[in-house]
């Protein structure tokens, strides 16, 4: 009976704490931020989403892929810095599928024209599949904060 009534105290306590998270209060809406992340009234925007896939030519040369690997991890700081790409990143598995990349750009026809800038685009090494992408504005603040958290850089 006793271990019957515990469950049931802690049940409750369960039930009031989780009302109480419920009830917090509702963020304010920031009119200023929304306009400086280009937000929509819902505080969505258009992006150009890549997906980064094994390209026709691979480099066998061990030397000659860490080249073109940090080129490539150089253009993406350079488009990072431009504000054209606010998420980049590999997958971690060994699929032909690469990695992602969000550009801050409304059409595919500009993304196009910014993976062309890639040096593993242009070796044949990785090629992109572009599609119009609609998300959260917030994603324009990922490279600021990621500059914040960055111990070390990988590029110089």
């Amino acid at each position: 009976m006793k271990k019957l009534l515990l469950a049931a105290v802690i049940l409750s306590a369960s039930m009031v704490c989780h009302a109480q998270d419920s009830t917090k209060t509702k963020p304010v809406y920031d009119a200023a931020l929304a306009k400086k992340l280009g937000a929509d009234e819902y505080g969505m925007k258009k992006y150009v989403l890549a997906f980064l896939k094994r390209g026709p030519h691979r480099l066998t040369d061990s030397v000659a892929a860490m080249k073109l690997q940090m080129a490539h991890l150089k253009n993406i700081g350079k488009l990072a810095a431009e504000g054209k790409l606010i998420v980049a990143g590999p997958f971690l598995d060994d699929q032909d599928i690469r990695g992602i990349f969000i550009f801050n750009v409304e059409t595919v026809e500009e993304a196009k024209k910014l993976t062309e800038t890639d040096p593993a685009i242009q070796a044949g090494s990785l090629v992109m599949e572009l599609h119009p992408f609609y998300c959260s504005a917030a994603l324009m603040e990922v490279v600021p904060i990621h500059n914040t958290i960055q111990k070390e850089k990988i590029t110089d």
